[in-house]
């Protein structure tokens, strides 16, 4: 049978509803004003508490993990650069290397929501306990300066990273796009510090933290000080995070101009300029390095209103939602951008890393709040459901990096203490604040934009709102006003997803009279105590297509992406990636237990029939995501194509001397592999490795010395590469793929081997060796074959 990965809109019962689409609604009276205000935030998180649900798990999870954490550990690498001894042992992962120390920006600013959502005073205690310690090494710094980061000099010692900041300012600024004279990141560390005293002000009411954020903020403004505009570019090449976001937050809580003038400083115009002239040059670029960027734009126009600053943050967020993210929210391949609207050509292994979505979460609600546009939560809630709450698993409480959508991929979770990454951090965080944006208040209104099991107070109104669903098993969910001082008259806005085809709305249980403004159903009447109002969804299954292949998709069940159950992880996957077959498609789904929205396909699986599941659940499961449907017909084409591969295979392995799998560890030790700066990887379930400037790798293989050969090395289509194939010392060709060869596949490149290079030897050298500044990219292995 055919190896699958994905399908199509063409055959979707329920329509084409994409995540901004919304459908007639005939229970709403229709109208063309504008009923509700423009401008909304959120409610306090410290007023917001969680009922029983998959997210209230979540947060209790998260609790527990964060009281096992040591904070004098994180603070061990600060300590010591300051010259005090450290409490505690330093924790693995990123924490050991030049990075260290933005962990505990991440963890502040956790214990500070975590303080906010659960009153827990442990965690208030905490974060004093950290901030009074970093106050504390900044006064034995002297200059302002805290860090706990590092710096790897060219001899390999390892120093305290305050090192490179002479050298920069002296304009001797080196880095590849996240190392900087020898440090990993040093500016995005600061901002996740910074990101931590801001929190820890926000929801603990510590202000101390400020004062060492302002300290610190001389410091670094007087490294940018000494550089020239051309030198300041440099830098930002380089990592950042979103610092300038830190300093526009700074000038927002101090008033200083100095901070808003830092911030505007740190504008990188090759990111930032094509955004603000409506341009997507995002492909090929690190995702995550951006994102807060965008953050820092959402910042500035908060501030200083410029409309330049809007257009840039709103481009960024359409572009990157509508044709860069995948079907659970995520975005980014192997932590990058790719063309738009080439999702189908990107279902790895290496999906979605959270950051991004972390991150683009953050900017959502920036963007929600100057304009109650109900499309920004029918994407929120995407994200938030199947991408970030399947980032925890919650047994272990751990979280994972990627997320992948390959077929069959395990999801990875970290360990507690071991591997702390950039995900690990904002894990940490997401799992804390599960809470912040279910109610929105503006005017006289009352957004509910998530249907979470929850409590809230409304301070504005002295009301107590209790919100009861089992949302998204069940359509329904039903908000009370539990108290409220005196009857008040308020609006209630209940978003109606994109998706939903249909909504019913009653309130007391009985129907109500209810205007639709944009995406939302608004009762406008006078509550009492008591009052409830029911909104009613229809929960039904729909297929969605990717934008550029109408054949790939995902099947979704309401806001929830479901995904096929491939077995448990202690498994490996060998199967065949399954497809779907049938002319209606939906009609073949059937439900199994409609209230765990499980489901199984009947007839149309192939090669076998599908249980189908909600994805974010599959924590410790094998899952297949997307999926290639065709109508019979198609089918029959389909396996004729696969056949005919199969037939082409059969042939070459028929005249196959010797092949080398690369980057598997038996193949690589029987090949005498020999290498230096190249590394092993895995890409979309192939094995293979890089060689990169300054490095090579070579192999012996076997060969025929009578007939002539062709040497087949196999790539993926979007890698660039230069490098020269040497047989035995002697150059056999340069492969050069200066630009994407085949953008979205793998592909095989055959290179014939002059009979020079083989007479009278039973085997050869292969040497692979990176020419003109490049690197070999991902080779997935090379296959030495007669010729015809």
């Amino acid at each position: 049978m055919p190896s699958f990965a994905l399908t199509s809109r063409r055959r979707l019962l329920c329509g084409a509803a994409g995540l901004t689409a919304l459908t007639a609604l005939p229970a709403m009276a229709q109208t063309a004003s504008k009923l509700l205000p423009q401008k909304a935030k959120s409610l306090p998180l410290s007023d917001v508490r969680l009922l029983a649900s998959d997210f209230k798990t979540a947060v209790d999870v998260n609790e527990k993990y964060l009281l096992t954490v040591n904070a004098d550990s994180l603070l061990h690498n600060y300590r010591k650069g300051a010259g005090l001894t450290p409490k505690a042992e330093i924790y693995g992962g990123w924490e050991r290397d030049t990075i260290a120390g933005h962990s505990l920006g991440h963890y502040l600013s956790a214990i500070s929501l975590m303080y906010a959502s659960t009153g827990n005073p442990e965690f208030k205690t905490r974060a004093v306990y950290i901030i009074d310690e970093l106050a504390l090494i900044q006064g034995m710094q002297g200059d302002g300066y805290v860090a706990g980061f590092t710096r790897k000099r060219k001899d390999g010692t390892v120093v305290d990273g305050k090192e490179i900041f002479p050298e920069i300012m002296a304009g001797d600024i080196r880095s590849a796009g996240f190392d900087l004279n020898g440090c990993w990141v040093p500016l995005y560390n600061w901002h996740k510090l910074y990101g931590g005293l801001f929190d820890a002000q926000t929801f603990c009411g510590i202000n101390k933290g400020l004062y060492v954020g302002e300290k610190l903020g001389v410091y670094i403004d007087k490294v940018f000080a000494a550089l020239n505009d051309e030198q300041v570019q440099k830098v930002l090449d380089c990592e950042f995070g979103g610092l300038n976001d830190s300093f526009a937050e700074l000038h927002r809580r101090t008033n200083n101009p100095r901070w808003l003038a830092l911030a505007n400083r740190m504008h990188h115009k090759r990111i930032i300029d094509p955004l603000m002239a409506g341009e997507d040059k995002l492909g090929g670029n690190h995702a995550n390095t951006q994102v807060p960027k965008l953050l820092a734009e959402a910042t500035l126009y908060e501030i200083t209103g410029k409309p330049e600053h809007h257009k840039a943050t709103s481009f960024f967020w359409e572009r990157v939602t509508k044709h860069h993210s995948y079907v659970i929210g995520g975005n980014a391949d192997r932590e990058y951008f790719f063309a738009p609207d080439t999702i189908s050509k990107h279902i790895t292994e290496a999906t979605c890393e959270h950051c991004n979505t972390y991150n683009m979460l953050k900017l959502t609600r920036s963007l929600y709040s100057w304009n109650t546009d109900s499309s920004y939560f029918d994407y929120f809630e995407r994200a938030h459901f199947n991408h970030v709450l399947s980032q925890q698993n919650p047994k272990t409480g751990m979280f994972s990096y990627m997320t992948p959508l390959f077929t069959g991929a395990e999801r990875g979770f970290s360990s507690p203490f071991d591997n702390w990454t950039c995900c690990h951090g904002t894990g940490m965080e997401s799992h804390a604040k599960h809470g912040e944006s279910i109610f929105w208040e503006g005017g006289d209104a009352l957004f509910v934009n998530l249907y979470i099991p929850s409590t809230a107070k409304w301070a504005a109104k002295n009301a107590q709102i209790t919100l009861d669903t089992r949302y998204p098993y069940d359509g329904a969910s039903k908000l009370t006003v539990s108290s409220i001082r005196r009857p008040t008259r308020f609006k209630l806005a209940l978003r109606v997803p994109g998706w939903a085809k249909s909504a019913e709305v009653t309130v007391n249980g009985k129907p109500a009279k209810a205007t639709r403004d944009g995406g939302y159903l608004v009762i406008d009447r006078v509550w009492t105590a008591g009052d409830s109002a029911t909104l009613t969804l229809p929960l039904d299954l729909r297929f969605e297509a990717t934008t550029d292949d109408a054949k790939v998709g995902a099947i979704l069940y309401g806001p929830l992406v479901l995904a096929g159950d491939l077995g448990p992880v202690e498994t490996e996957f060998k199967g065949t990636e399954p497809a779907l077959v049938a002319n209606d498609l939906i009609a073949t789904i059937k439900p199994v237990a409609i209230e765990k929205a499980h489901f199984r396909t009947e007839g149309s699986g192939r090669p076998a029939e599908l249980n189908l599941v909600p994805f974010y659940s599959q924590y410790e499961r094998r899952s297949a995501v997307y999926f290639k449907n065709f109508d019979e017909a198609q089918w029959k084409v389909e396996e004729a194509a696969f056949l005919a591969e199969q037939a082409r295979l059969k042939d070459l392995a028929a005249r196959s001397v010797d092949v080398m799998h690369l980057g598997e560890m038996q193949p690589e030790r029987d090949h005498n592999l020999e290498s230096d700066v190249s590394w092993p990887g895995s890409y979309r379930g192939r094995y293979g490795r890089d060689a990169r400037q300054g490095g090579f790798m070579q192999f012996t293989m076997k060969v025929r010395p009578d007939v002539p050969l062709i040497l087949q090395a196999s790539y993926w289509g979007d890698d660039r590469r230069q490098y020269d194939i040497l047989i035995d010392g002697e150059k056999l060709t340069t492969v050069t793929h200066a630009t994407a060869p085949k953008p979205g596949e793998f592909f095989d490149e055959q290179y014939p081997v002059p009979e020079r290079f083989t007479k009278g030897k039973s085997q050869v050298l292969i040497r692979l060796q990176p020419s003109g500044g490049r690197s070999t990219g991902m080779v997935f292995g090379m296959l030495l074959f007669t010729a015809k």
